[in-house]
């Protein structure tokens, strides 16, 4: 299936995309289970009757149940190396390989159908129901999986069927599409729900680690990206200049649409491999990796400077420009000996060092072996 046709079907947040698709990956025990029962069963019905068409498609199920048990053993094994373009592709490989087992199956079918092969009906209508009905437990994980592969295994079984000259036959192959419609609706039921719950989870999650009001890491995240930094990294504080008079004057909706706004320009400045946080109020922090020595230093006051920069750049409220400031706090090259609350402490102090110098300033922290200075 084109990865267009098949970006409708997928969810938009790539997250719960990948929970789905680690989901589809837990079924080893039924594929190995269906795929022994069906290898075992038209390789009986080759072997019986002779039939070299039974031995042709007992080989393609031979085939396909190998392959889909490798694909669920690599998944497992290279899973959390995935990209998010890695699960989409890992969703359709899943997808063709259930698909074409289903249609291996069905094909089974038809043959037994087409040579008046009564017994061997039973094994292979069997064989089918029992696939399908594993199928079903994924229903709510990725319906258009299971419909698709539904829909190939009961197709050759439906087109047998109406070829047979007996009417009993015919109505068997019209139940079976009432069957795939009534499955079609219970998968758009089931998955509905189940993606609901996932949604749900997931924005508890989200509002445990993150500022309700900007979408920013609050600080709980903050500090968990700080465990996992390495020794070089750079800490701004940022605090803003001149917000509560904005605050009081256009009201709190306002203040707010403004500290979003702050958000999305503190975002920009950490860049891809920095974290942005809200502390509560007014109070940022800024996260980013740097070097070491000098080139390490340079790069925090710069990252400081265009923040402070870009904060002090016009803010457009209700179409009204606002003005505002910005000061701030550096901290690098903090000793391992240092703890967290510490840390916090002295990129504090620096802050506030920089708020008694009038704002719109930088000061670093005492952390640097140097005393607290400012500039503008």
């Amino acid at each position: 299936m084109p990865l267009t046709v098949l970006s409708r079907f997928l969810h938009p947040d790539p997250r719960i995309r990948r929970e789905l698709v680690d989901l589809l990956y837990t079924s080893l025990p039924q594929v190995m289970a269906i795929s022994v029962t069906s290898v075992t069963g038209a390789v009986t019905l080759a072997v019986i009757s002779g039939d070299t068409g039974y031995a042709v498609i007992s080989f393609l199920i031979l085939a396909m149940a190998s392959a889909r048990i490798v694909s669920l053993l690599r998944y497992k094994a290279r899973a959390a190396q995935f990209s998010d373009a890695d699960v989409v592709r890992w969703e359709r490989i899943y997808g063709a390989g259930a698909s074409a087992f289903g249609l291996a199956l069905g094909a089974l079918s038809f043959r037994t159908l087409e040579l008046g092969d009564a017994p061997g009906a039973w094994v292979a209508f069997g064989l089918s129901m029992s696939f399908c009905v594993g199928m079903v437990s994924r229903a709510a994980i990725r319906p258009w999986i299971i419909l698709t592969t539904a829909a190939l295994l009961l197709m050759p079984t439906i087109v047998a069927g109406l070829l047979r000259p007996e009417l009993a036959y015919k109505i068997g192959a019209g139940m079976l599409i009432f069957f795939w419609l009534t499955l079609r609706e219970a998968s758009r039921h089931l998955s509905a729900a189940f993606i609901e719950r996932l949604e749900a989870k997931h924005r508890l999650a989200r509002q445990a680690t993150h500022d309700f009001l900007t979408g920013l890491p609050n600080r709980a995240a903050f500090l968990q990206a700080l465990t996992g930094v390495g020794t070089d990294f750079a800490i701004i504080a940022i605090d803003l200049d001149g917000f509560k008079p904005v605050n009081d004057r256009h009201g709190h909706h306002a203040g707010d649409d403004l500290l979003r706004q702050v958000a999305a320009r503190l975002m920009s400045c950490a860049g891809s491999d920095g974290t942005a946080a809200r502390f509560g109020g007014d109070e940022f922090m800024l996260l980013k990796p740097v070097a070491a020595g000098e080139d390490g230093r340079a790069a925090a006051l710069a990252l400081a400077r265009r923040a402070i920069l870009e904060l002090s750049m016009p803010f457009l409220l209700s179409d009204v420009p606002v003005r505002i400031g910005a000061s701030a706090g550096i901290l690098v090259g903090v000793p391992a000996a240092i703890s967290t609350s510490q840390l916090l402490e002295r990129v504090d102090r620096a802050l506030y060092a920089a708020k008694r110098a009038g704002g719109g300033g930088w000061a670093w922290s005492e952390a640097e072996g140097e005393p607290d200075r400012r500039a503008g």
